[in-house]
């Protein structure tokens, strides 16, 4: 079972904070209980939670230095019906600081092993780098989300991702595994984003989503409302695809249940 998932692609701009608000209201939709964390020093997913991160006295930096627990941090949003682990640019000060640590790279899972009980899904806003704050959290996670712009960069991007995630999984994580590839900002009217998503369902067969996430205005705009898409306009094509996507991610974990019993 999966429960700990942290979205992740060293690639900027290819929709990975919108993913993880909208993945964490949309699983919420189905009454599961969710927490996302955002270990993002820009932010975003905390701002786009309605929380202004430049007012905050707690964020994951103070959980990451051992100088608060997570349940002290742990925000609800009420526009998204999850808990936020909140994040800002303290994050950079947190991962200077990790370097010269002992362990740095267990921080995370430390403090998430804490409140793991109380959530079905845990998810985790990578920042688009691979460093101290991105290895925290794939050593944390059970598995790699990788949101995916259908283009080309966005494939030279993947492979260096890819191997940072069997590193950590040949030494701190060995459960760690590439959960699912998301198809995010796709324009069926462009040769390249068919011509590239179907090379990644060449390669990566099941592991990639069925689910396909539009290019969308509600989407890009929700988040200067400080909200997830769902709360913003229901009927969107952005809201229905993270519904729908929730509803994969629950089918594969029945599954994967099913077939453990």
């Amino acid at each position: 079972m999966i429960s700990v998932l942290a979205i992740a692609n060293q690639k900027g701009g290819v929709g990975k904070t919108t993913t993880c608000v909208n993945l964490a209201a949309s699983l919420a939709a189905t009454k599961r209980k969710v927490l996302l964390i955002d270990m993002d020093p820009q932010g975003n997913a905390t701002m786009g939670c309605g929380i202004e991160k430049s007012n905050l006295e707690l964020t994951i930096c103070d959980v990451l230095l051992g100088e608060s627990k997570a349940q002290d941090v742990i925000l609800r949003v009420e526009e998204g019906g999850f808990d936020l682990l909140p994040g800002n640019e303290d994050a950079t000060l947190a991962e200077v600081k990790l370097l010269q640590e002992i362990g740095r790279e267990m921080r995370l899972k430390q403090a998430i092993n804490l409140v793991k009980d109380k959530y079905d899904f845990i998810l985790i806003d990578c920042p688009p780098s691979i460093n101290m704050l991105t290895v925290n959290a794939l050593t944390a996670a059970d598995g790699v989300l990788i949101p995916m712009q259908c283009e080309y960069y966005a494939l030279e991007g993947l492979t260096s991702l890819i191997n940072t995630i069997d590193q950590i999984n040949k030494t701190v994580n060995p459960k760690l595994e590439i959960y699912g590839l998301l198809r995010t900002m796709v324009d069926h009217r462009i040769n390249l984003s068919n011509e590239v998503s179907q090379q990644l369902i060449d390669y990566f067969g099941d592991k990639v989503f069925r689910t396909v996430v539009p290019r969308n205005v509600t989407l890009a705009e929700a988040p200067s409302f400080g909200r997830p898409v769902l709360f913003h306009d229901r009927k969107s094509r952005g809201a229905l695809a993270y519904l729908a996507l929730a509803g994969e991610m629950l089918r594969r974990e029945d599954d994967t249940a099913q077939s453990i019993a």
